[in-house]
């Protein structure tokens, strides 16, 4: 009965690769194992009857009432055209030079994750989008797909994103718990806003590197990525007018929202109603804010916020049962009778969050995974924004990586029927080293993650 929490994760992992729906399997496989140890006298009731005050924790949750309101943006700013006028009028403006096209995706790319946060979403725009207008104008196919995929997962990262509200709600409470744990019984505290702060340099970071890259294959293989042929229509003056009409509404969005955070004037719940309203202000300067298109966008945002929060539920029963089973303890011991500490017992963690970031979704991970390794991590004194973060852009590795990559399904299932599949996993390799080094460079020098909620806070 000691590795019952193993056999209980174990079993949640070989139903999920069956195909069955995540929350139902975590809610019913921990019931399962929680009757297996009533009957064999090895598991407390007791545990179950906290479940309860966990939903109604749930339930009552000001921070994760952000999530369908910053869905609700998301996908309002996707049904706008914005992305199309944006890809437009950057082609115009960088087209002209080798590798532009490509600076205009990532550019483009990032501006998205900012306004939507949902990795899935940006993908399937910029594929629609950009992959045949690069493919028209000689773009090789491998580098076209590997910045289409790399520009879509900064949705993980670049605030304000769904997987920070939501890993931010975790590890606050994972971090009272292991101040708990420590004996510190008036505990800092950990805010959405934090991580926010936190993910901006890296995030910046991180694009800054994609255009290095980029830059450079366009220096040393100049066929790869071709300039566009000018027009006598493309004077500097009109485009950069037309850059400026749309690249203003959707950049004071992102400001008004994330400038209310960090500015202390508004709750990130607050500020995702801001963005849910600017949104819609948006699509109705474009003529896309109807009634057949807000059904649409109220149909999806509710779609998704029931997913989460189904998740959740089904995260909060399975924690319960392993709990019950001493699983926590366990794991605890595991990683505490690691060589090398604190940094050996992070980097076992990050791995396995790398592996499972394969076959699960960030949300999955976020509410099975962290609460189970995070208050153990804390304890031994990482910072919560530094791990936070790790944790942010280790996923966002995961999901670039073949051949179980959820971006790189997500760009297949809109991608011409001339690419292959193999193409794409080429394309995205030098973005996975790019990611890789961004993760050593943050993992040896916290600071870039840390130090500017240092200032601000």
């Amino acid at each position: 009965m000691e590795f019952m929490p193993f056999y209980l994760f174990a079993t949640v992992f070989v139903f999920l690769l069956a195909g069955y729906p995540v929350a139902f399997t975590l809610a019913g496989t921990a019931l399962l194992f929680a009757g297996i140890g009533q009957t064999t006298g090895s598991f407390d009731s007791a545990f179950l009857e906290a479940l309860p005050n966990r939903l109604y924790g749930i339930m009552t949750n000001q921070i994760l009432t952000a999530v369908p309101l910053f869905v609700f943006m998301g996908v309002m700013l996707e049904r706008s055209k914005i992305a199309e006028d944006l890809l437009e009028t950057m082609a115009r403006l960088f087209g002209k030079k080798r590798g532009g096209l490509g600076f205009s995706v990532i550019l483009v790319g990032m501006l998205l994750a900012a306004s939507t946060g949902i990795v899935g979403a940006t993908v399937v725009t910029m594929g629609l989008l950009s992959l045949p207008t690069m493919l028209k104008r000689g773009y090789d196919p491998e580098i076209s797909t590997g910045m289409i995929c790399a520009s879509g997962t900064l949705g993980q990262i670049i605030p304000p994103s769904i997987v920070l509200v939501l890993l931010g709600d975790v590890l606050s409470s994972a971090y009272q718990q292991a101040q708990l744990d420590m004996g510190i019984f008036s505990p800092e505290t950990l805010s959405v806003g934090d991580l926010f702060i936190g993910a901006l340099i890296p995030g910046f970071m991180l694009v800054g590197l994609y255009l290095i890259y980029i830059a450079f294959i366009a220096y040393t293989k100049p066929n790869a990525m071709p300039a566009m042929e000018q027009n006598s229509e493309d004077d500097i003056t009109p485009v950069l007018r037309a850059v400026l009409q749309s690249l203003l509404p959707p950049l004071f969005l992102i400001i008004a929202v994330l400038g209310s955070i960090i500015g202390g004037l508004a709750t990130p719940t607050e500020a995702a109603a801001i963005g849910a309203v600017g949104a819609m202000l948006l699509a109705a300067s474009k003529n896309q804010l109807n009634l057949e298109n807000l059904r649409e966008v109220m149909r999806s945002t509710t779609r998704v916020t029931s997913m989460v929060f189904m998740i959740f539920i089904g995260a909060s029963l399975f924690s319960l049962v392993f709990r019950g089973y001493g699983g926590e303890e366990l794991v605890q011991e595991m990683l505490g009778d690691l060589s090398g500490g604190k940094y050996h017992a992070l980097f076992a963690v990050m791995l396995v969050m790398f592996l499972l970031g394969f076959v699960l979704d960030f949300i999955e991970i976020t509410f099975v995974v962290v609460p189970i390794v995070a208050p153990v991590l804390l304890a031994m004194g990482i910072d919560p924004i530094w791990l936070g973060i790790m944790i942010a852009i280790n996923l966002q590795t995961s999901f670039l990586t073949p051949p179980f990559g959820f971006a790189l399904f997500y760009l297949r299932g809109v991608a011409p029927v001339e690419i292959k599949t193999t193409q794409i996993y080429k394309g995205v390799m030098p973005f996975i080293i790019i990611q890789l080094v961004a993760l050593g460079l943050i993992a040896y020098w916290p600071g870039i993650a840390v130090w500017l909620p240092s200032k601000l806070n």
